[in-house]
Order: C-alpha cells, then structure tokens, then sequence
C-alpha cells in the first residue's frame, strides 16, 4: 500500500476530536537537523495512512532513497507487525506508530543487537517525561504498563535490518485506546495507565529526543553496553529480570528458570533449577510468577 500524506486528508482526520492529527511541519521545525543544527534527524514525514513503516522505510533504505535519521510516522498502519510476524492494529491516531533509520557504521556489528533494548530505554524515559507514565520493559521488546494493579503490553519495538549497513527501528506505542477498542484483554494504553498526558505531538518529540540522546552515547561509546551506561538503565527498567519466566525458543524448544541478568550482548540469561545459566538470545519470554 502506497503511503499518503497526511496533510491531502480532508475533514475525516478530524472524526475523533479527542484524536487530532499530528503536525508534520512542527515535527520537523522542532527535531530535523538544518544548517544551523546539528541532530540525528533528516526527515520527519507523517502519513496518514500504511500498511507498515518499517516494510516502508525498509524498502527506502535498500534502495537508497533514505538517509540516517529518517523518520517515517503513520497515523494508521493497516498491516504493522510485532516481533514473529504479530499482527499490530489499532484504531486510526489512537497511538504512536513510527520508524526510524540508523546506520551505526562506527559501532561493531556484533553490537548492533542492542539497538532495540536502546530503543526501549529511550521509549521509556521519553514517556515518563512526558506522559508521567512509569513503563517498563518485557525483555527483549515489549514495553509494560500497569493498569488496575495488573501489567499490560502498551508497545513494542521491532529491529529489522535493511540492507549491510542500516537498521530500522520500529515503533508502537497505543496512546488513547479506550478499553473496548484493545485487540486483546492483555494490551493496555497510556491512557488507561492514567497518563497526564495524551497529546501525541509532545509525546512523540520526547522519545524521538530521548533516543537520539542514548543513541548518541552508544555510539560514542563505540556501542559498549557498560561505557555507555546502556546495561545498567536497562536491567534497572527491565521488568523480566527477578521474575521466573519461560523462554519459549526457536525450534519449539523451552527453557523456565529465573531471569537473573542481562548479558554483554543483550541476551537474557536464565538461572535454570538444574544450576544451569543459560543465555537466552532469542525467543518469546513468559512472566510466570515474582521469585
């Protein structure tokens, strides 16, 4: 599906009052880098309506037709993915559905594996900022609220690779859904967490600050984990570790243990009850219960 600028809708866009459009052109005056300010950003484009930004920036990416710092935000994507090819839906300007393109040619490959633990720091402390809502992160992607007591999946992260030498990092966070509009009784939102806060413009300038200033240090650290403090905040927000949990592993294989740290390449490592530390660097990871 061909991406359409947000500015050709008519007065559709504004079906949902309590849902306005973004504002493309304050975006870009407030974040894009120009001669006389040095950024991350190049381009900052809302469309109204995709099927995926990341499939989009990706394809962009690959062909050349997108730089480092692109920025493509949908206010509706009728085909977004999670991590194992989930399906991600949600109700037009009802969240935050974004991708962003790196190209961290100074770090070592071996190290771009972090980019989406990165991503979920940024997010959370962008949202903390702005939202005044304390989320935290599911190991390796997912970013948890709590409503009524309960933890609840508010967005997710998703890294894909675009070629040798970029990385597209794909966001979603839901914002407004009202609970008869979640697609399962497990989803929440940031409103449902009791944000002060629900405007998306503000909400979305904040994390998209919040990860250039990680992503910065990262790289200037030359992507060490420890030197840029990356490690640290993330197993400090890192709602997985302390828990029992099952990792549930790539051919259909599955290991329970305690989540008990995060490694030096990101991996989740299980205590496991026969003494047996085991790195998890890939699966689907279940809560079951606090240690």
């Amino acid at each position: 599906m061909t991406p359409r600028d947000a500015s050709d809708e008519n007065s559709s866009r504004w079906s949902d009052l309590d849902r306005p459009p973004l504002n493309g052109a304050a975006l870009r005056k407030g974040l894009v880098r120009d001669g006389g300010h040095a950024g991350l950003y190049c381009d900052i484009e809302v469309v109204q309506r995709t099927g995926s930004t990341n499939a989009d920036l990706v394809a962009r990416a690959v062909a050349g037709d997108a730089d480092e710092g692109a920025v493509l935000v949908a206010e509706e994507q009728t085909a977004g993915r999670g991590r194992l090819d989930r399906q991600w839906t949600a109700p037009a300007r009802s969240g935050l559905f974004f991708s962003v393109l790196l190209k961290p040619g100074d770090v070592p490959v071996s190290r771009w594996g972090w980019l989406p633990l990165l991503t979920g720091v940024a997010v959370a402390t962008g949202l903390a900022r702005s939202a005044g809502v304390d989320t935290a992160l599911k190991w390796p992607n997912d970013l948890l609220v709590t409503v009524g007591g309960e933890e609840r999946k508010a967005g997710g992260i998703l890294a894909e690779r675009a070629g040798d030498d970029a990385v597209v990092i794909g966001v979603g966070i839901n914002v407004t859904l009202r609970e008869d509009e979640l697609p399962v009784p497990q989803a929440a939102s940031l409103a449902l967490a009791g944000a002060v806060a629900t405007d998306r413009d503000p909400l979305l300038r904040a994390v998209l600050r919040s990860l250039e200033h990680w992503y910065d240090k990262w790289r200037a650290a030359g992507g060490d984990p420890v030197e840029s403090g990356l490690q640290e905040t993330y197993a400090a927000g890192c709602a997985t570790l302390g828990r029992v949990v099952r990792a549930e592993l790539p051919g259909d294989r599955s290991v329970t243990g305690e989540a008990v740290a995060i490694d030096g390449d990101g991996r989740l490592v299980l205590a496991t009850e026969d003494g047996v530390q085991e790195p998890v660097g890939a699966g689907d990871i279940v809560h079951l219960r606090p240690a």
